[in-house]
């Protein structure tokens, strides 16, 4: 059948308009433009804290309460995180409540002499201790005893070869922009950290939140800490502070009541020690320990405590053993109980109670016979059971009492009252009871004889008397 010829025409026509009208449609709305994407602009990772591994825990003792033992693993045999913890048992039986591990950070090598506390990455585990499975497992068992676990933090420097290096600005740099080794000091071999870095000052309190989460910790001994800016403190402690999980420690590896301020709890008793050596050596006389005392816990706010200790890792290294410190064996017992008695509170550092002889370089390994000198270790546990037992030696009211040769201290919490004889000397001597305490009765904390004060007491060289009223 044919077409007619003008309806085929008009039906091309209409076709056309149809095709013409879809086509200004198609257009009448442009396309939006395409995104601009400037090519020097990246796109910060938003920070996330990590997965908490186990959990938290429970048990942190009150400051008063604390008993801390500080670990160096390179005094144990194999010298790794797995051979430490088998002494873990024995630590506990000791009286300790608190481990205090020294670094366990990859160490640097750049310009290194193989301190522990040469930090190439703060996030890392050395592996000539370990790995941070082994860690863990060292933290579990010892939440499982009962004692709460610090790591070492080093916030002034790190190695030359750290995982930091690479961000210049966050090191301080002398006028030609070389990064420098800490003003003022001979650490040589290590960079110094510029705490007017805001970024740096950020990658360091999410790595101190780290350990927290990673491996569960309870706290930091922070070291070198009078070097930091103090408002560098307030804000990590602060910081660290909001983890509501966790009831964490603070020692400071300083003596400023600014550290105290921002947040430690306890720092350090450098002139406490000084002046106990005096005393064992024979420069200074007993009574200059209450001097010190007092001072030093008038030096910080209320809110405070000092550490306490006879030795730690630097004495160690370099005055050499407390055998030799204090004379004797019967010295350093002596020394020990006036240091962790007086007012504060008391550390011990692996391989005093067990009495190594020697020095101990903390930058090797000194392998420590701990199944050395079991009268010293029961000796240890009797101290330290009484001063758990008796809230006077933790908190209470200190009176002295004055003597050429023996330290001789009251103290009181309510109706707890104990008495503390401590013949500094090497030799005999006969202490001259004051009027106050003559015919008292008390009782021996560690034989539980009665006693009664008599008006002139014989004390052997070094002998220390412990009594209580009940």
């Amino acid at each position: 059948m044919k077409i007619n010829n003008s309806i085929l025409q008009m039906t091309t026509l209409f076709l056309s308009i149809l095709l013409a009208c879809a086509g200004c449609s198609k257009h009448s709305t442009p396309n939006p433009p395409p995104v601009k994407t400037n090519p020097d602009t990246t796109t910060t990772p938003i920070y996330h804290d990590p997965a908490q591994y186990g959990t938290p825990y429970a048990s942190v003792p009150a400051t008063k309460d604390m008993v801390i033992y500080e670990v160096n693993l390179r005094t144990y045999t194999p010298g790794t995180l797995a051979g430490a913890m088998t002494r873990l048992d024995s630590i506990k039986a000791l009286g300790a409540n608190v481990i205090w591990l020294m670094p366990t950070y990859p160490i640097g090598v750049l310009k290194s002499i193989g301190s522990p506390y040469c930090v190439q990455n703060y996030t890392g585990v050395n592996s000539e201790f370990g790995t941070l499975t082994d860690l863990r497992s060292y933290i579990d068992k010892a939440h499982s005893l009962g004692m709460a676990v610090i790591m070492d933090w080093v916030a002034n420097d790190t190695s030359w070869d750290s995982t930091w290096i690479t961000n210049k600005s966050w090191y301080q740099q002398d006028g030609n922009g070389n990064i420098i080794f800490p003003p003022g000091t001979n650490y040589t071999d290590v960079a110094a950290l510029n705490f007017n870095s805001t970024a740096m000052r950020t990658a360091m309190i999410r790595a101190m939140k780290y350990w927290v989460f990673t491996a569960n910790i309870d706290g930091y001994r922070c070291d070198f800490a009078d070097n930091i800016p103090s408002d560098f403190w307030t804000q990590a402690l602060d910081t660290l502070s909001t983890i509501n999980t966790h009831k964490l420690i603070y020692l400071a590896e300083g003596t400023t009541s600014s550290e105290i301020s921002s947040g430690f709890q306890i720092d350090y008793a450098f002139s406490y020690y000084s002046t106990l050596k005096g005393v064992y050596g024979g420069s200074q006389a007993p009574s200059s320990i209450f001097t010190t005392n007092s001072s030093e816990i008038a030096s910080i706010p209320s809110t405070g405590a000092k550490m306490r200790y006879i030795t730690n890792h630097d004495d160690a290294s370099s005055d050499g053993s407390t055998l030799t410190i204090y004379k004797s064996k019967q010295g350093a017992l002596s020394a020990f109980v006036t240091a962790a008695y007086m007012d504060g509170i008391p550390m011990i550092y692996d391989s005093q109670e067990v009495g190594y002889p020697g020095a101990i370089n903390f930058f090797t390994d000194v392998p420590v016979d701990y199944t050395a000198n079991s009268d010293i270790v029961a000796a240890y546990k009797q101290i330290l059971a009484f001063r758990a037992a008796h809230e006077a030696v933790k908190t209470g009211t200190l009176t002295q009492y004055n003597d050429a040769s023996v330290i001789v201290f009251e103290k009181k919490s309510g109706t707890d009252d104990v008495l503390i004889l401590v013949n500094a000397t090497g030799s005999p001597v006969t202490y001259n009871v004051p009027a106050g305490l003559q015919n008292t009765a008390w009782i021996n904390g560690i034989t539980k004889a009665s006693v009664t004060l008599p008006v002139q007491m014989p004390m052997s060289a070094y002998q220390y008397i412990i009594l209580s009223k009940s």
